[in-house]
């Protein structure tokens, strides 16, 4: 007050109730009436009663008066009374603009709020425009609108640093900011927002610090760089990034990759994001070849260039399980780099070096004095721990049914059977990883979600998924039966000098086409019926198609990606390539020099010596 005069306070727009000072006085807009006395507006977004034995003159609907705030309940209910002042002056009262975090929103639902976040992703509808932004802490919407179907602040864009001020809604049970100004950051400004959420989101993503579920050398020599991948994924989550997830089409790639899925799902949900969101952010796709080819990266990039565009959204991580760690890789590596996507992979099978060149993080047994026995499922299951622990419940059991899938002879294979034998047997471990491989058959290169959830039993429906596996297995057997009994009478057999056995059966000729079992598969299954009947000798068989050879051996001491790499510059225009494991593998060329590289092959075969 000042030479007599009252200061009288007008509220603007943005204030809320945590703006209302007692004792002070405030000029208000009459609303309406009532026996008990008259309510009027601070604001447009503030009530107030003046009770009537505190009305000191009549009023009518719409009309300016003053009153002074006697007491604002813990409810929110402001009490007032009016006053007349003979002289005043007024001051408008800005909104105390307290930035606060995302995390706190749950708690400021019809509160107007500011706060400082990245742009995460901007999405156009017919109405609104929807930013996501991030920060420390969680990931919301912000919906501001000029005009339906007109992008609002045109001039934020993906990554900017921001302060968004207006009000918290919930729409459809989610929480979202309904803007009221959305300002770009510069600047020292800019830099402190972003140092703040970078360094607390760092520390977020740091996984937490767990045993695995067996006692291994090898986990444990793997376990900085499993936290390191399991990190990258947790960041990407919190910081509104698409995540693609690539993996071998057989069960040890589907348990390594569903279980890293239901990780992400989870987290996901418990960062804010909804079933809609998990679509978007997402997507698990199987590999035709045990590799990425530029078919998938192609397609991969076709879809995230247009999510970019379409959906305002970040270009993804790529995540490889179950394969990603060879040579045969690298082109598509080089393309997805054109592009700064980064890539983890987390495989078993023999690894070049030169691939690490390309990686962000690249978990493998090899890489720490181990080999393929410990498979993708077993690392999967572990990373998935890493990511979001609560998922154990779930996958404690995939590494067993990748360890039989894959037929490990590792000592973990044993330490993960144990572990789960109590709920699951060694049978019905391998009876999933059957049903996995023959219902992957018919889904060709589709991820199956919701089937595979009843079959790998993460869906809480125990009954369903017994009878599902059990149908699927006697379907599998059936047509494994069917194709042996086409093919074992057509094998060829052939004493090597290193003193193995070879057998060849051409699965072009002698075996069904186009169904389940497939040649690798087929191939498989007539090795182990060759290692029975050669019980203690070394075995080695080929499946020999038109343009490739899957290799399977017992006791013979090879090394497949390295017969590739000789063969290709061996044999001159038989454009040679492929890869595996050391023992398990295949081999592709060009048809019309088959006789040579097969002839080229057995003579490798034939120079390692047999355990």
């Amino acid at each position: 007050m000042s030479n007599g005069e009252m200061t009288v306070y007008r509220l603007s727009p943005a204030c809320d109730v945590g703006d209302v000072e007692e004792g002070k006085v405030y000029v208000v807009r009459v609303q309406g009436f009532a026996d008990f006395g008259t309510f009027v507006y601070l604001n447009d977004r503030i009530k107030g009663l003046v009770h009537k034995s505190n009305v000191k003159t009549h009023h009518q609907e719409g009309e300016t008066l003053f009153v002074r705030v006697r007491e604002v309940r813990k409810n929110g209910n402001i009490d007032l009374e009016e006053i007349v002042p003979t002289r005043y002056r007024t001051e408008t009262v800005a909104k105390k603009l307290s930035t606060i975090r995302l995390g706190d929103l749950p708690d400021k639902v019809g509160r107007h709020v500011t706060i400082e976040a990245e742009v995460a992703q901007i999405k156009q509808t017919s109405g609104p425009t929807i930013f996501t932004v991030i920060d420390e802490t969680s990931a919301e919407d912000a919906a501001a609108f000029i005009e339906a179907g007109v992008r609002a602040y045109p001039e934020v864009e993906l990554g900017d640093m921001v302060s968004v001020s207006g009000e918290v809604m919930l729409r459809n049970n989610r929480l979202q900011i309904e803007v009221s100004n959305m300002r770009v950051l510069s600047g020292e400004e800019r830099e402190s927002v972003n140092l703040r959420i970078a360094e607390a989101l760092d520390q977020r993503a740091e996984p937490e610090d767990i045993p695995f579920m067996i006692e291994s050398e090898v986990l444990e020599r793997l376990k900085p760089e499993m936290q390191k991948v399991a990190k990258i994924i947790r960041k990407a989550i919190f910081t509104a990034q698409p995540i693609v997830l690539r993996h071998h089409a057989d069960a040890d790639g589907i348990t390594a990759a569903v279980a890293v899925e239901r990780a992400v799902t989870y987290l996901m949900r418990e960062n804010g994001g909804d079933p809609d969101t998990e679509g978007h952010m997402f997507k698990r796709a199987p590999s035709k070849a045990p590799f990425y080819e530029i078919e998938d990266i192609t397609r991969d990039l076709d879809f995230a260039l247009k999510d970019l565009v379409r959906f305002g959204q970040k270009l993804p991580l790529i995540v490889m399980m179950d394969n990603g760690s060879t040579e045969e890789d690298e082109a598509s590596y080089r393309m997805a780099k054109i592009y700064d996507i980064p890539i983890v992979v987390v495989d078993h099978h023999h690894p070049d070096e030169s691939t690490d060149a390309y990686l962000d993080a690249h978990v493998n047994p090899y890489h720490v004095g181990g080999d393929f026995g410990v498979t993708a499922g077993m690392l999967g299951a572990e990373l998935a721990r890493m990511i979001f622990p609560g998922v154990e419940s779930e996958v404690r059991h995939f590494p067993a049914v990748a360890a039989v899938g894959d037929r490990s002879e590792a000592p973990e294979r044993q330490q993960y059977l144990d572990l789960v034998s109590n709920e699951w047997s060694e049978e019905h471990c391998k009876d999933i990883a059957l049903a996995l491989d023959y219902e992957q058959f018919w889904l060709r290169f589709n991820d199956g979600r919701e089937i595979v959830k009843d079959i790998v039993c993460v869906n809480g429906n125990r009954d369903r998924h017994e009878r599902l596996v059990a149908l699927l297995v006697q379907e599998a057997n059936l047509a494994i039966k069917e194709q042996l009994s086409a093919s074992m009478p057509h094998v060829v057999e052939k004493d090597l000098g290193n003193t193995a056995k070879l057998f060849m059966l051409d699965v072009e000729i002698y075996a069904h086409r186009f169904t389940f079992p497939p040649p690798g598969k087929t191939s498989g299954e007539v090795h182990d019926i060759l290692c029975r009947r050669n019980a203690g000798a070394p075995v080695v068989t080929l499946g020999i198609g038109p343009d490739f050879v899957v290799i399977r051996s017992r006791g013979v001491l090879m090394n497949i990606p390295k017969m590739v790499r000789e063969l290709r510059e061996e044999v001159i225009g038989g454009g040679v390539n492929g890869g595996g494991h050391l023992v398990v593998g295949s081999i592709k060329f060009v048809e019309g020099m088959r006789e040579t590289v097969i002839e080229s092959l057995i003579a490798k075969i034939e120079e390692y010596p047999v355990e």
